[in-house]
Parts: structure tokens; C-alpha cells; sequence
């Protein structure tokens, strides 16, 4: 099924009017933070190309970002949550709370949200959780442009601030590349310390 306006024309004929695509990058790297953006479209929003995230070459999500943040008709948000607060309170509601801050952030309160993936609870909204629904929302999918590249965004100044570990390549994701850098360089502030390979790394050798 392709992305559509489906699930918010639902929404919509039972009375919710303003409705927040909710999405989030970055749960699994080793390093950096995770990130969640919520996007609200308007009613007759429609396009060709605009699909999840990651079904879209790096070129084509920056040009997709660059037309939803200059567009007048479209609210979006995004929040970043950074390294040290997912070691503290784990990965999982590290990225649940900044879907919280990221439809918070929005200038309108939506009557709804269309979260992908699982419910997040709580949630200051009512929301509706679609599993891969960035394949099948375009509010879903918005906020999955608009979280990837600032994500990207982000960690090709982090590769500025520590080359050594080429963030840029690969976004601190765990590739043989990145662990290979972690290998000969030990952790540096950016990386997860709760995250396995990172601890395992800091390790004290016998």
C-alpha cells in the first residue's frame, strides 16, 4: 500500500481536525542522539515522491527536507535527546520522550497523533501507533525526513569535531568501519555508554 492520507482523512471524519505525524532516527547507533520530529500537512497535502525515510537516497530526503521546512502550510517540530540522557534513562524512553518534546514543540496542539511503530505511553495527545506506518502516512513520513536529516545533519558536525571516527560515513551507526574506529580509539564523548559495544570497549584489559 502506498503512503497516503488514508489514516488522517479517518481521523478527520471523527472530528479531528489537526493531526501530527510522529517519527524518530537514530535508536540503534552507538553514538550521538536520537531524534523525533512531529510534522502536521494540510488537509489536501498530496505528493509523488515523499515515502519513508529510508526508502530514499540521502539527496532526494535533503531536497524532500528542504521543500517541508519552507513550506508556509506545514507546521513541523523536532527535538534532539542527547547521548547522555539515553544513558541515563535507556534508549527506549530516551526516543519516547522526544516524541513528547517534538509534538509539545509544534505551534498548534493536534487533536491527534499518528505515532510509527508502537504506542508510546504515556503521550500528552490522543495518538493512534502504525507499524511502518512511514510507508503509509505522509504526516508519518514527513517527520521521518524531517528526523533523519537533522540527524545526518548533526553527526557530519560531529565528524567535524571527532574525524578520527568518520561520522559522517556512518552516522554512528555500529558498521565494521565504526567499530574498527572504536577498536583503536576507545569511546569519545559522543558515544552511548550503555550501549554494549561501548561498554565493552571501556573495559579495563586483564
Amino acid at each position: 500500500m502506498k503512503c497516503s492520507l488514508r489514516h488522517e482523512k479517518t481521523l478527520r471524519a471523527n472530528g479531528c481536525q489537526v493531526i501530527a505525524g510522529i517519527d524518530e532516527a537514530g535508536r540503534g547507533p552507538l553514538a550521538g542522539p536520537v531524534v523525533a520530529a512531529a510534522v502536521v500537512l494540510p488537509e489536501r497535502f498530496r505528493h509523488k515522491v515523499l515515502t519513508d525515510s529510508k526508502q530514499l537516497t540521502e539527496k532526494i530526503r535533503e531536497t524532500l527536507y528542504e521543500e517541508i521546512v519552507a513550506r508556509a502550510d506545514i507546521q513541523w517540530s523536532v527535538c534532539l535527546v542527547d547521548h547522555e540522557e539515553i544513558d541515563r534513562i535507556n534508549i527506549l524512553r530516551a526516543t519516547h520522550e522526544a516524541m513528547r518534546r517534538a509534538v509539545q514543540g509544534l505551534s498548534t496542539t493536534p487533536h491527534h497523533a499518528l505515532i510509527d511503530g508502537l504506542p508510546v505511553c504515556p503521550f500528552p495527545i490522543p495518538s493512534t501507533a502504525i507499524v511502518e506506518g512511514d510507508a503509509l502516512s505522509y504526516s508519518i513520513a514527513a517527520a521521518s525526513i524531517i528526523a533523519k536529516v537533522t540527524r545526518d545533519r548533526h553527526m557530519h558536525e560531529m565528524h567535524a569535531r571527532y574525524p578520527a571516527y568518520e561520522f559522517g560515513r556512518h552516522k554512528g551507526y555500529g558498521t565494521p568501519l565504526h567499530l574498527e574506529r572504536l577498536q583503536q580509539h576507545g569511546p569519545c564523548p559522543i558515544h552511548r555508554r550503555s550501549f554494549l559495544p561501548v561498554r565493552q570497549m571501556e573495559l579495563p584489559l586483564g
